[in-house]
């Protein structure tokens, strides 16, 4: 990990001169640029081939600039005194004088803000006086990245800048609330709905859909493009097996996600595992049966979006 000030300085110069650049997260790798300016959140739609009617997640240092942008609340400063910086995005209300770009927001009256916890991209945001737009850095609906080198697979040289903080520890994206009006979970994520319902001591509502856009909810999303089967015991001929328990039998096609069931670790290593997959050129994709709690609901999510495509 280099979290030197002159890979930091390198960054802040793209930045300013309204550049994307790559940035490591606990949760995974983000595109990242002046979420203020419209020229340089319009380059991160443009490099994603992303929807520009879905808006992009906002990361902040701490609340101080924050307070400029958003509508704060009781059940925010609850949240975000247990969980922040680390994996959880809030929608919040934002303020009329708020100088987000409109890019970001789609034209809504709401924005999704994070504190990020990864070293390097704290002491980026530090040093800045703007926030930083960041969606995951991959091509919209693909696997999400959680290395510097995932970044370079998916970008090549049109993203000339990107600071490596070596693989994301959590390997999963943001878990999203919506705390605008009663609290709802629209995407889980990094931290459990119980956990979430625990702090604030209320029924929490998890909204798989919803009318409007948010950030993450799209149908299709973090997939390899490969015919995905879920909740299998075994693979077809040539067909990838994906498995969260060791098995006594070896073969080449077995990819573990953890040895000993441990849903965390498989939820680290998820998209990890679909990038090795799709590069060694598997046709198709079993997955054993994930007990659906904690991070294996987070797994399972992410692969009943990755199975639909066209």
């Amino acid at each position: 990990m280099k979290n030197n000030l002159s890979n930091i300085k390198k960054a802040i110069k793209y930045l300013d001169k309204n550049q994307c650049i790559g940035i490591p997260t606990e949760t995974v790798y983000g595109i990242a640029a002046n979420a203020y300016s419209s020229v340089a959140t319009s380059k991160i739609y443009r490099l994603k081939k992303r929807p520009k009617n879905n808006p992009l997640i906002v990361h902040y240092f701490n609340l101080e600039l924050l307070k400029k942008d958003c509508e704060i609340n009781k059940i925010f400063l609850k949240l975000y005194k247990k969980f922040s910086p680390g994996p959880i995005s809030y929608i919040l209300k934002l303020k009329r004088n708020s100088l987000i770009s409109k890019n970001v927001t789609n034209g809504k009256k709401t924005l999704a803000v994070r504190f990020p916890s990864h070293p390097i991209t704290r002491n980026l945001l530090k040093r800045l006086n703007y926030p930083l737009a960041a969606p995951s850095a991959n091509i919209s609906t693909k696997i999400s990245p959680v290395s510097k080198k995932d970044v370079k697979d998916e970008f090549g040289k049109n993203l000339e800048f990107i600071l490596d903080g070596d693989q994301s520890k959590i390997g999963i994206e943001s878990t999203i609330v919506n705390i605008v009006q009663k609290p709802q979970v629209l995407r889980l994520g990094g931290i459990s709905k119980e956990q979430i319902k625990k702090c604030l001591n209320l029924n929490l509502i998890y909204k798989k859909k919803t009318k409007a856009i948010y950030p993450g909810q799209g149908k299709t999303h973090y997939s390899p493009y490969i015919k995905l089967r879920l909740n299998t015991k075994n693979a077809n001929k040539n067909e990838a097996l994906i498995l969260i328990n060791k098995r006594k039998n070896r073969s080449k096609n077995y990819f573990y996600l953890s040895k000993n069931k441990n849903l965390k670790e498989a939820a680290k290593n998820l998209y990890k595992t679909l990038r090795i997959i799709k590069k060694r050129k598997f046709k198709s994709i079993a997955v054993e049966k994930i007990p659906n709690n904690g991070f294996g609901e987070v797994i399972n999510d992410r692969l009943k979006r990755a199975s639909y495509f066209k």
